[in-house]
């Protein structure tokens, strides 16, 4: 099974369960950082990317009555292991022709891009919570601003690390 390794990564993580096509898109958009890309066609390459695990039964499609939303949930089939082994080729830089500095920022990067998806699942938590209990929006909004804030602060650095790395690229 061919799979895209940034939608991979971004739908391994433990905290990253119960989410929406456009949750994986903007964790997508944050992680690939490519301005051209469209939005759209990045949403629906994201939800045919979905529906291959949906049909392996490692993902559960669960559409709302109430809204029409769909949303994914991994179920006990849901295989991280395999997944790894298909996208680690792709995705990681081959150790090789990398020195012991940029492995460090390597580790540093992988490190804010899963603390980045935990911002983006803990602020979809939020969003979730105040649209199940609107009476608890004094209560939730100043966590969902932290969380928000938290997320901007990492793409940040992860922006940083990113540009480090591409800059000690030669180009041909």
């Amino acid at each position: 099974m061919k799979f895209d390794p940034f939608v991979a990564q971004i739908i391994v993580a433990k905290n990253f369960d119960h989410f929406t096509t456009s949750d994986v898109r903007s964790a997508y958009l944050a992680l690939k950082n490519d301005p051209s890309l469209n939005s759209s066609s990045v949403r629906r390459k994201i939800y045919a990317e979905l529906l291959k695990l949906v049909k392996k039964g490692w993902l559960k499609k669960l559409v709302s009555n109430k809204k029409g939303l769909t949303s994914f949930s991994k179920t006990e089939l849901f295989n991280v292991e395999e997944i790894n082994s298909k996208i680690k080729p792709e995705v990681t830089i081959s150790t090789k022709c990398v020195d012991e500095k940029q492995e460090q920022l390597l580790g540093k990067l992988n490190h804010y891009k899963a603390e980045f998806l935990l911002n983006i699942g803990e602020s979809e938590a939020y969003k979730e919570l105040y649209s199940e209990f609107p009476q608890l929006v004094d209560e939730l909004q100043p966590k969902y601003n932290k969380a928000r804030d938290n997320t901007t602060k990492i793409l940040g650095k992860i922006r940083a690390i990113e540009g480090l790395l591409n800059q000690g690229k030669p180009t041909e």
